[in-house]
């Protein structure tokens, strides 16, 4: 059987053949909303390729969601969230929706440092399901995508002038493109090139 070719399948070498098994898609939104605030939502659906007798005798033929799986965080203009909602559409497991109501104990959290070890202490473990706090993880990467660039549009489509910046964005420093003796930070950075981060601390 020919696999499914991914999106991106040409920038990697041609594989060996094979036969997909999995698929795991994952897909990340954000919105701002008419109050002001903004939603950041997030799904996980896993599937087989081939049909699985689970337990209790249950059927899932090929295709059918083995873990459907959707979260949204509401949140203020600082990314601390207000608000969240969890579904469970598709689980391996009836107990599998206990780790629904321990997600309103992100609320109050922010999306930023420190994100990782605050869903750790309010979902870790048995605490709560492994791939919500795996959907979870890349949440704040897509609330800092949606909103300050976001806010920024909307200033520019205003006709407002760009705000000037004090000490680099929290991406500035954090991979190889971003460096901040490397190239991109000359162009689009100049007066942060060649600074170092403890200087920002």
């Amino acid at each position: 059987m020919q696999d499914n070719a991914p999106k991106y399948a040409d920038s990697l070498p041609a594989p060996v053949q094979r036969t997909q098994a999995h698929t795991r898609a994952v897909e990340y939104r954000g919105y701002h909303r008419e109050d002001g605030l903004w939603d950041i939502e997030a799904e996980l659906t896993d599937t087989k390729t081939y049909s699985q007798e689970k337990s209790g005798g249950r059927f899932l033929p090929a295709g059918a969601p083995v873990h459907g799986m959707t979260i949204r965080l509401t949140v203020n203009d600082e990314m601390k969230i207000t608000g969240v909602a969890a579904g469970m559409p598709a689980t391996p497991f009836a107990e599998c929706h206990q780790a629904n109501p321990p997600m309103q104990k992100l609320i109050g959290c922010t999306l930023g440092r420190g994100w990782r070890k605050a869903i750790q202490a309010a979902l870790g473990e048995t605490q709560g399901c492994a791939h919500l706090r795996e959907l979870l993880f890349n949440m704040a990467t897509v609330a800092y995508q949606t909103i300050p660039l976001y806010r920024m549009h909307l200033k520019k489509v205003a006709g407002l002038p760009e705000p000037v910046l004090k000490r680099p964005p929290p991406h500035v420093g954090q991979c190889i493109a971003w460096d901040l003796d490397g190239a991109v930070v000359k162009r689009i950075y100049p007066q942060f090139a060649g600074r170092k981060p403890k200087e920002d601390s």
